[in-house]
């Protein structure tokens, strides 16, 4: 069975909260926070934009030039 302590590649538990304490005393909690929201932000419009790629690829398809129908 593979127990938490090794699930992340040989990393334990005292090692990650060791690792977030650095991490917090080297950036601080605002800067933190402002890179977290940074992220997240850049995510949605990452994720919106390849939404608006998806309905367009559809539109192109139901839009077929090739259609001779009423021009």
């Amino acid at each position: 069975m593979l127990f938490l302590e090794e699930a992340v590649m040989g990393i334990g538990i005292w090692e990650l909260v060791l690792l977030l304490l650095i991490v917090l005393v080297l950036f601080g909690t605002k800067r933190l926070r402002n890179i977290g929201g940074d992220l997240g932000s850049a995510i949605k419009s990452f994720r919106s934009a390849m939404n608006d790629s998806t309905v367009d690829d559809a539109d192109k398809k139901t839009n077929n030039p090739d259609d001779k129908g009423d021009v």
